[in-house]
């Protein structure tokens, strides 16, 4: 029983990390299609819709890039999306099949991330803040608890 609950949790997890990796590639389509259209105009958008301020340094940001799609550094930021999906992509495959490694890469990948959504949830603590960093920290500690009984039945 404590198996196919742990193969449950695992297969959990991996369809998650897969559905990060396809959300960026979305995502990512969605920006380039719209390229060619007024991306001004579709960035202003986003950013009203989303009430966020405007003159703060990320939408700052990202109304330049998308307002200069030929700018070296919107190609960077697609390479680094590109990079994550693909490592989300292996971690999920990793983890499908309850291979060390896609453990190994999950708690990687997703203990990097703790200091700052720790850091998040306390400077500006609302309910997305607080729970992305214990839903998180939890499967980090879930993904190295298995780590731990992998190691010692093997």
């Amino acid at each position: 029983m404590a198996h196919a609950s742990s193969q449950l949790g695992l297969k959990s997890i991996a369809l998650f990390e897969a559905a990060k990796g396809a959300l960026v590639i979305l995502a990512g389509i969605g920006l380039v299609a719209f390229l060619h259209r007024d991306a001004q105009a579709l960035a202003e958008a986003i950013v009203a819709r989303l009430h966020i301020n405007p003159a703060s340094r990320y939408p700052t940001i990202f109304l330049s890039l998308l307002a200069h799609p030929t700018d070296g550094r919107l190609w960077a930021i697609g390479g680094s999306a590109a990079v994550y999906a693909v490592m989300r992509f292996a971690e999920a495959y990793g983890l499908w099949h309850n291979l060390p490694w896609g453990k190994w890469l999950g708690v990687w990948s997703g203990g990097i991330y703790i200091p700052v959504e720790f850091y998040e949830a306390v400077r500006h603590p609302t309910w997305l803040h607080v729970g992305l960093a214990i839903a998180n920290a939890v499967v980090v500690a879930y993904l190295v608890v298995g780590l731990l009984r992998q190691k010692g039945s093997g």
